[in-house]
């Protein structure tokens, strides 16, 4: 089939318009990206052609091209091993920037866990100073109640007066003060020397704890700048396998066309993807207005608990997944409660490990639906490192509710989509540092992770 050069692009479906031509040309910034939710698809008709990314966007043959190149055994070989390149290209690239991607949440992963060892090391610093100052001012109040006795027997040293002066405001102004007593001191010196050892423990402790705090603090800025460099990977993994997924098929069918011997034309393959196009998108469509009916479902109920009390705390003994509680907020995942939150020894799993566990686990069944804790927008929906396949909100609170361990091709929600309570977003798996199906549920409150165990008993949920 020859293009008549009277026919517009428009009038013959053949190649791209000028407007598509211009999305072709523009690439898809990271906030589009955000925007779409991670699928970053944007369809070009009755083509069966997608944006994709600027490296191969212009490579791409067009149906003409191919009808073109079938009509000439020389050019057909050429455009054969021209779209083979190309499919080979987009799966390589689709390897290389998941492999980037894991890598860099890898090391996101390692930095929030130093973080936290460090943040861990100076709040225990500080309490031992805290504990310290507290023995230092009990030991000087000791000696202050002795230099009171010694005064009322007549004892009339100026530095008596001093003391009683009531400007001793800390336990070092106290003991300074009761240093110059000489005669308390010979009495009590072992007393004196316990006061002045833990006001000396208590500084020397309280110095530690700030270089502590000033560690933490470097580490969570290296933190959150590795995990946005984690998402930024994950997005441009997720654009080259929404580009793979969207072309691939297109381009598979163009290479069938090509080798085809027998009577079947170009138009038959051309409308074979477009069909194929369509029942994709009226399945998405479907899935989402079911994901839409639940989330409203699940807000009824949650709606109706808090109305009727809510429901209370318990063991862990077991519950039903997305069961509402109170004030927007449900279970996230069936089954009983097999790992609270606190240290434990290391987890290893599929080839990682971990210590330490920030979450509580839900024990369930592979495959059982996990579900938004409350309503709120995806941050984050890929592979982790020891989290596995994992998935992390932002509610309207600032809140952040975290799930890991999703089965490999069990998302059901991307970077940037809005969800409601009670949505299953995805599907339990044993991926990451997992030595059987369950979901590792986590709340974070700012770029610190706090135990889900009261936290969701505080919201008439059953764990």
């Amino acid at each position: 089939m020859q293009l008549d050069e009277q026919i517009s692009p428009e009038d013959c479906g053949c190649a791209p318009t000028p407007r598509e031509q211009r999305a072709l040309r523009n690439p898809m910034s990271r906030r589009m990206a955000l925007g779409l939710g991670g699928v970053g698809i944007l369809s070009l008709g009755a083509l069966g052609l997608t944006v994709a990314p600027t490296a191969f966007a212009a490579d791409y043959p067009s149906w003409d091209d191919v009808q073109r190149a079938k009509n000439n055994e020389a050019a057909k070989a050429s455009e054969v091993s021209r779209i083979e390149g190309l499919i080979a290209s987009l799966q390589a690239d689709v390897a290389a920037k998941q492999a980037e991607a894991e890598r860099l949440a890898g090391e996101y992963l390692a930095a929030q866990e130093a973080y936290e060892t460090a943040a861990a090391q100076a709040e225990e610093l500080q309490a031992q100073a805290d504990a310290e100052d507290a023995r230092a001012k009990e030991t000087a109040g000791k000696l202050g109640r002795l230099a009171a006795q010694q005064y009322r027997s007549g004892g009339d040293d100026a530095a008596l007066e001093l003391f009683f002066s009531g400007s001793a405001a800390t336990a070092d102004d106290l003991l300074a003060k009761l240093g110059t007593m000489d005669r308390l001191v010979a009495a009590n010196q072992g007393v004196y020397a316990d006061a002045v050892g833990a006001r000396d423990n208590a500084k020397n402790l309280s110095n530690q704890a700030q270089v502590a705090r000033d560690e933490r603090d470097r580490l969570q800025k290296e933190a959150e700048q590795k995990m946005l460099a984690a998402q930024d990977a994950a997005v441009a993994a997720q654009a080259a396998l929404d580009a793979q997924n969207a072309n691939l098929d297109t381009l598979q069918a163009q290479l069938a066309a090509l080798k085809d011997t027998t009577a079947k034309t170009i138009a038959d393959y051309q409308t074979g993807v477009e069909v194929r196009r369509r029942e994709e998108e009226a399945r998405k469509a479907a899935a989402a207005a079911a994901a839409k009916k639940a989330a409203e479902e699940a807000a009824a109920a949650a709606a109706a608990a808090a109305a009727a009390g809510g429901g209370g705390g318990g063991g862990s003994s077991g519950g039903s997944g997305g069961q509402a509680g109170t004030s927007g907020w449900v279970r996230p995942a069936s089954g009983y409660i097999s790992s609270w939150f606190g240290n434990r020894g290391t987890i290893c799993g599929n080839g990682y490990c971990t210590t330490g566990h920030r979450g509580i686990d839900f024990a369930t069944s592979c495959w059982s639906p996990i579900y938004a804790a409350a309503s709120g927008r995806v941050i984050v929906a890929q592979k982790l490192s020891s989290w596995g396949n994992y998935v992390k909100i932002q509610h309207g609170d600032g809140t952040v509710t975290a799930y890991a361990h999703i089965a490999d091709g069990g998302y059901n929600v991307g970077v940037g989509q809005s969800v409601g309570a009670g949505q299953v977003i995805a599907y339990v798996g044993n991926t990451g540092a997992s030595s059987g199906c369950h979901l590792h549920f986590e709340v974070w409150i700012g770029a610190d992770r706090i135990d889900p165990a009261p936290f969701l008993r505080a919201r008439g949920i059953s764990v």
